[in-house]
């Protein structure tokens, strides 16, 4: 597994074709498994809702994704690559965001998706102790004059899952351990990396397979409860939001119901959004002019029936008590609840071909991710956004810089998604601003893009009705993430703007100390221009500029809205003179550097 600087001169390989790119991302459906319970959890009996609004989203604004991608043929990373182009002439510090947020809202999914993993594993070595034997654990202790209650029962008869050798906590944020989870979640990363290793094809190989076994599984999990009694529409009614996170009582639609279901959609975007990270792979399409669209259109229409089936027929199912279990939310349960769902029965051999399933199906999804966020970190660099070091790729054309720096971020990060569920949908959501982010602006670059470049031959062109629907959505996006994020966690808005802030010491450092304050000739050349310089004119003006500040208005709005507290629309309008004036001194300071 030795890496290739940077000056090896080995670039990523053309060797697949549309298909290849739809295997590798049907991780993604997978990601429903996610947080399905978190949402129930916090939305209630409207939930499965969450996941169809979501979806359908998704799908919308993929068709601005598709456009823009076919604009950029050899460029891989994804959509906040292609976005990213659209940004530069108008900021060079906007640009690399759009990269920097995609990346850090796909590379947690590595972690997360392990910590669930490792929970199944070691549940299978170790079964929760059943009443039986806790009581008895607590007359044992009592007898050797050392009681315990319950909880130190459970404890002591479940060494593994308790067993730390670090452990500590960040007050009021995570916890933080290092333990048998741990250990077994990066076991599992290095198995992913190693597939990944073999480059784009072996991966998609991998991935044909273990896909297709998975995408069926989830399907009969859609359609079964339907056929064999185990779907009870009782369970969608009465449709209102829960008074309060994880409690059974229903609420009403007052604005603490309506943030509970705008936390819902801020949470569920990150997963319904995710197969757009089937167009990261454009310069390893053997003919991207039209492997570009098939992939992310044919991957949309998988997520379109796989999100939809599977939240309605697990309501259907497990009503909203059901859904409110611990095993569920935390997601170490869903393999039961899938087998029940199927077979109507507990049997025993069918709960351990589903835990092996679920097992395959987060494997998959950790492939699916670290396959497009390293891809996104090498382009990332290729474009000179991002450190040097990341441009390095191995004989195999697989990015191996770029994946051995996912794989150490996410060795940090899971000593947190490891330690409880309060440290993981923390991490989600800190994660998922990034997303909101990212898919503000690149849904923004589609306009851009055709007000800039609409001379530019597109292999895809969107209608423009789509185009403009996907830019009234990513506004709506900011408000899942003004008015949802805090749902989550009360430091979440604001640990995952500090995180985006980040891109702006690394740009920095990359633009100005590696590069000496000029872009790469090679990402030059894929935008079709001599130097930086000569970027082409600014043909939308100030609307770029506009658009920013709007979003920073409707968040700051949505947040106070939707923040329990009365709004002061007084403090509201003069924060948004003050951004109107800052965009106006911005504008006329970029319009001066020019001249």
């Amino acid at each position: 597994m030795t890496a290739i600087t940077e000056g090896a001169g080995e670039n990523l390989h053309r060797s697949i074709d549309w298909k290849g790119a739809f295997w590798v991302a049907s991780g993604v459906p997978a990601l429903v498994l996610f947080s399905i319970g978190g949402i129930a959890g916090t939305v209630g009996i409207p939930a499965y809702a969450v996941w169809i609004v979501s979806m359908l989203m998704g799908f919308i604004q993929s068709f601005t994704y598709a456009e823009i991608a076919g604009l950029f043929p050899n460029k891989s990373g994804g959509a906040s690559v292609y976005g990213a182009a659209a940004w530069l002439k108008y900021s060079k510090f906007i640009a690399p965001l759009s990269v920097w947020c995609n990346w850090f809202a796909w590379t947690p999914v590595l972690s997360l998706g392990s910590a669930i993993a490792a929970g199944y594993i070691m549940d299978a070595f170790e079964h929760a102790p059943a009443a039986e034997a806790i009581a008895a654990k607590v007359a044992e202790m009592a007898a050797a004059g050392t009681p315990v209650d319950e909880a130190g029962a459970t404890a002591a008869l479940m060494p593994l899952h308790n067993w730390s050798l670090l452990s500590f906590s960040i007050p009021g944020i995570v916890n933080v351990s290092i333990g048998a989870t741990f250990i077994i979640g990066a076991i599992l990363m290095l198995i992913a990396f190693a597939i990944q290793h073999r480059g784009i094809l072996g991966t998609a190989k991998v991935q044909t397979v273990v896909g297709a076994i998975i995408v069926l599984t989830l399907l009969i999990v859609g359609v079964v409860p339907f056929l064999n009694g185990n779907f009870h529409s009782e369970n969608f009614s009465p449709f209102v939001p829960l008074a309060a996170p994880y409690a059974p009582e229903p609420g009403s639609w007052n604005i603490a119901g309506w943030t509970l279901m705008l936390g819902g959609m801020f949470i569920a975007a990150w997963s319904t959004y995710g197969f757009e990270t089937a167009v990261c792979y454009t310069s390893e399409f053997k003919n991207p002019k039209t492997d570009t669209f098939k992939a992310i259109f044919y991957s949309g229409l998988l997520c379109l029936v796989l999100f939809i089936l599977v939240p309605i027929t697990f309501q259907g199912y497990l009503g909203l008590t059901g859904m409110l279990d611990g095993g569920i939310v935390a997601g170490t349960g869903v393999a039961s609840a899938m087998a029940n769902m199927v077979g109507g029965g507990t049997s025993a051999v069918l709960h351990n071909i589903m835990v092996l399933l679920m097992i395959a199906s987060l494997i998959l999804i950790i492939i699916t991710a670290m396959a497009g966020s390293s891809r996104t970190l090498y382009q990332g660099s290729v474009d000179g956004w991002l450190p040097k070091y990341l441009s390095g790729v191995n004989h195999n054309g697989a990015p191996v810089n770029a994946m051995w720096t996912d794989l150490v971020f996410n060795l940090v990060l899971l000593t947190f998604a490891a330690s409880d569920a309060t440290a993981y949908y923390f991490i989600l959501a800190v994660s998922n601003c990034g997303y909101i982010i990212f898919n503000f602006l690149n849904l923004n670059a589609g306009w851009i893009h055709r007000m800039d470049a609409g001379h530019v031959k597109r292999p895809y062109k969107a209608p423009t009705i789509i185009l403009a629907a996907g830019t009234v959505l990513s506004f709506v996006n900011v408000i899942f993430m003004g008015a949802g994020a805090k749902v989550w966690n009360p430091y979440a808005l604001w640990a995952g703007l500090i995180v985006a802030a980040l891109i702006i010491p690394v740009f920095c450092f990359r633009h100005f100390v590696q590069d000496g304050g000029k872009f790469p000739k090679r990402m030059l050349e894929d935008l079709g221009v001599r130097d930086e310089h000569g970027l082409g004119e600014k043909r939308a003006g100030m609307l770029p500029y506009i658009t920013l500040v709007a979003g920073v208005i409707v968040l700051l709005g949505a947040n106070w809205i939707f923040g329990g507290s009365d709004l002061d629309w007084k403090v509201f309008w003069r924060v948004s003179l003050a951004l109107l004036v800052a965009l106006a001194g911005f504008y006329f300071y970029q319009q001066r550097a020019r001249a």
